[in-house]
């Protein structure tokens, strides 16, 4: 057999990497999508603001979900157990969040088809629906997966999901929606005061906004202390074997640690970095809304986004999906990845499309910049 260029151990931390990376894009770019939905019902009070409003989002929506798409084949591809047992366990929840998902599109292509207020209201509240349930179940998940899901793995590999829907919203999992709801509000409130009208909108928004930034603050810092001292965490008991195959009943087991989720912090200095990014970022949009420095707002927003995303992974490496039901279960970036040559295959498709993805996502903003008007929707007929 060919040997490949790139061992299998550092082929797992790329795609780690990677995965981090895609989830990071789908929350800067389609995140301030789904904020804005969350907020339009909030901060335009007629049909011409909303419809103003609607239109910030009008040109790059549909772009922007690809990599909500890329982000679920990249995990599929890359950890085919942790997608199967997430997909599985989580059918319900995530079948509320693919209904709300579905909804946004449709409210997007048929608002705007009947002048009648009771039709358009209608599509307004599923553009709120949209943007506000994907965005607290994406929290509640995050959760799920920080306090370890109730999972099991037999001699041969079957998944046993043994929770339940209703125990999915736990309060720890709550707090997590709730800080996943006011991170994107503020973001998507930041990108209202760079791309709406100056007016009565971007002053809701920036209000709206101010008190987002707030509660991203206080909920980050309330989950970081329950992380280190509300009895979360997982370890792996000696060392792990990163070039080994890919069985999670076969290795080094996991084993339940309070606290445990700190550890990469006290070995690597510079992960600090990220919950820092989140604090920081929150208080660089919150001075941006105060002051009116709309750049500031979207590029602070961004900044915590990010810092936010990457703390739940940096926290958990090399975990994917630990197992509260049985702690040896638990799926790791060592045990649960593809083969060699699948994960060697789908870096070199990476490496010429991606760059490929961004050059287009870049020319798509570039051509389609500038600020949504009211006064554009009597003239340009391809509105909203």
């Amino acid at each position: 057999m060919m040997e490949l260029p790139v061992d299998y151990a550092t082929l797992r931390v790329i795609w780690w990497a990677l995965i981090g990376i895609l989830l990071i894009a789908f929350a800067l770019t389609d995140g301030y999508d789904m904020g804005v939905g969350a907020l339009l019902p909030f901060v335009a009070k007629d049909d011409s603001e909303r419809r103003m409003v609607i239109n910030t989002l009008g040109a790059t929506w549909e772009g922007n979900q690809v990599w909500f798409i890329v982000s679920g084949a990249g995990l599929f591809a890359a950890w085919p157990f942790a997608y199967a047992i997430a997909f599985s366990g989580f059918y319900l929840a995530l079948f509320v969040v693919l209904a709300a998902m579905i909804m946004r599109p449709v409210s997007f292509k048929y608002r705007s088809k009947r002048p009648h207020p009771r039709w358009r209201s209608f599509w307004d509240w599923g553009l709120f629906v949209g943007g506000f349930v994907p965005v607290l179940c994406f929290g509640v998940a995050i959760g799920n997966v920080l306090q370890g899901a109730p999972f099991r793995l037999d001699s041969d590999l079957r998944a046993f999901y043994e929770g339940s829907f209703i125990g999915l919203f736990s309060p720890f999992a709550l707090l997590c929606g709730l800080l996943s709801v006011a991170m994107l509000v503020l973001h998507g409130a930041a990108w209202l005061t760079v791309k709406a009208e100056e007016g009565p909108v971007t002053e809701r928004a920036r209000r709206i906004g101010e008190i987002a930034g707030l509660a991203s603050i206080v909920l980050f810092a309330a989950g970081g202390f329950w992380v280190a001292f509300g009895g979360l965490g997982f370890r792996i008991e000696g060392l792990a074997d990163a070039a080994g195959p890919s069985n999670p009943l076969r290795g080094t087991p996991a084993v339940h640690a309070p606290g445990a989720w700190l550890d990469n912090y006290g070995r690597h200095g510079w992960m600090i970095l990220a919950p820092v990014m989140g604090f920081v970022g929150a208080g660089l949009a919150l001075a941006g809304m105060r002051w009116n420095k709309a750049w500031m707002a979207f590029g602070g927003s961004s900044i915590s986004t990010a810092g936010i995303v990457g703390t739940v992974g940096l926290s958990m490496f090399p975990f994917i999906l630990p197992s509260s039901f049985d702690p040896r279960s638990s799926l790791t970036v060592w045990n649960a990845s593809s083969t060699h040559l699948t994960l060697f295959v789908m870096l070199i498709v990476t490496v010429v499309f991606l760059p490929l993805i961004l050059l287009y996502t870049a020319f798509v903003y570039r051509v389609l910049w500038g600020r949504s008007t009211t006064g554009a929707l009597t003239t340009n007929p391809d509105l909203y």
